[in-house]
């Protein structure tokens, strides 16, 4: 099993997750994934996280200043019954990663979700 595949199992067994995609945000590719989507369709999954990853990576007003203008970590998106966690990945090489974990709101703890997901993720990098 790749780093990878770990990886998305893992964030799978965080409480509340219902699904999880690596996406490549600046052309909107699922890389992998793992549980359900949105209908069903990871590929849509992607193509939708990576455009809002977009907005908010290219866009001065999400950079922080305080930081030297530097990017934004992560995206919460809340809704009625879903809490879509988005995490930019930081890499060795030049890649543009995410991870989208859509995690039941009845359920979940987004603060522990995100904190989770975060070690989940420097684990991958690391033995990448």
């Amino acid at each position: 099993m790749s780093s990878i595949d770990r990886c998305l199992a893992e964030a799978m067994s965080i409480t509340g997750a219902l699904g999880v995609t690596l996406v490549d945000w600046t052309g909107g590719l699922v890389l992998s994934a793992a549980g359900t989507g949105p209908d069903g369709d990871p590929a849509a999954d992607a193509a939708d996280a990576a455009e809002l990853a977009r907005v908010v990576m290219l866009r001065q007003a999400f950079a922080d200043p305080g930081a030297g203008g530097s990017s934004a970590e992560d995206v919460i998106v809340t809704s009625a019954s879903v809490y879509h966690l988005l995490r930019f990945v930081d890499t060795s090489f030049d890649g543009n990663l995410l991870i989208h974990l859509r995690l039941d709101r009845n359920t979940a703890n987004l603060a522990m979700a995100r904190i989770r997901l975060t070690a989940i993720i420097d684990r991958m990098v690391s033995t990448s």
